[in-house]
């Protein structure tokens, strides 16, 4: 019985007490005579005499004649709130195992976390991958991961490919930001379109960002500086949220990643590429720095550079420097039709 819903604990009314009153007073009573109350009619009476048999204050006498008698107020409480008593005493059993079920658990794996280190240097590849499949393995909601350098070798993806699937089958969500020139990969290109048909989401932006993976913002990994095979896992909480938050806002101004260039699109990619590189060139950094940042063999950043160099009459690098300065805000690559995504 929901006692709440049927208002059987509710106030009593006039009516009902003058009922209830005229029923104790007698052996027994039946809708056939019902005491005459003022202010209230014959309806009020009826709606009273039904009011205390739902509050078990009139119980049956005699199922034939229909007759009642006035029970005692403690034995129709006692009635009403034996099935809630009953059910609160069910749920706290059931809180109780839980409770006794669980907290040995919540202590020992918070203990085991408490014990982590808060930064973990992870010295090969090997180790790597291991802290890589176990984080994967135990994330619930978000994997970011941000990866420069242009597109990945084949057996890298191959085996990032395991991971994503596994991920995305859980329901996990998963970002993964490349640099522009990743489009121009084959291998990255069917990867991006296999992760992206199965949910991932996938953007692209020129230089400037870190490689990392995130996973649930409470642990990061990110390469180690000067040892690409290498990488150190972060726990500190401060340091990863200030990670996500670098992610978040490289997210925004990144481009989604198109599996199939149009021309058009080749045609920005490469002009966004060529801005980059002057931008770095404005900078004072050497080709060898610029490959790097941008995700190109140095043979490919030096096409760019010579490219740009013609574009805008320097004679030499120095002669470069100056005139890009000079440029710088106002130079555009895109001259219609006839331009190429290759210059």
């Amino acid at each position: 019985m929901d006692i709440h819903h049927n208002g059987a604990l509710s106030d009593l009314s006039g009516a009902e007490i003058a009922l209830y009153t005229f029923a104790v007073e007698r052996a027994d009573v039946s809708l056939d005579e019902l005491p005459q109350v003022d202010g209230a009619g014959s309806e009020d009476m009826t709606a009273a005499f039904r009011g205390l048999v739902e509050r078990r204050l009139l119980l049956p006498v005699n199922a034939e004649r229909r007759r009642y008698a006035a029970a005692a107020p403690d034995a129709a409480v006692e009635s009403l709130i034996r099935p809630v008593v009953e059910q609160a005493r069910r749920a706290q059993d059931a809180a109780d195992r839980m409770r006794q079920e669980l907290v040995p658990v919540y202590e020992s794996a918070l203990e085991r976390r408490m014990r982590q280190p808060i930064f973990e240097e992870l010295p090969d590849v090997a180790s790597v991958r291991r802290a890589l499949d176990r984080f994967a393995a135990e994330a619930q909601h978000e994997v970011l991961t941000s990866q420069p350098g242009g597109g990945r070798r084949e057996e890298v993806l191959r085996e990032a490919m395991d991971r994503t699937e596994g991920l995305l089958q859980r329901g996990v969500r998963m970002r993964t930001l490349y640099q522009h020139t990743a489009q121009y990969h084959p291998n990255t290109t069917a990867y991006v379109e296999i992760v992206s048909d199965l949910g991932a989401e996938v953007r692209t932006l020129g230089e400037g960002f870190m490689r990392m993976i995130a996973f649930d913002g409470e642990v990061v990994v990110i390469e180690q500086k000067g040892n690409p095979e290498a990488a150190l896992v972060v726990r500190a909480p401060s340091v990863v949220s200030f990670a996500v938050a670098a992610f978040e806002l490289m997210w925004r101004q990144a481009d989604p990643f198109p599996v199939n260039l149009s021309r058009a699109q080749a045609i920005q990619v490469s002009d966004k590429t060529k801005e980059d590189i002057v931008r770095l060139l404005v900078q004072g950094e050497s080709d060898k720095v610029i490959a790097r940042r941008m995700g190109m063999t140095v043979r490919t950043c030096q096409r760019h550079i010579a490219k740009i160099m013609e574009r805008i009459g320097a004679k030499s690098r120095v002669h470069a420097g100056y005139l890009l300065r000079e440029y710088q805000g106002n130079l555009r690559f895109s001259d219609g039709p006839g331009h190429s995504a290759s210059d």
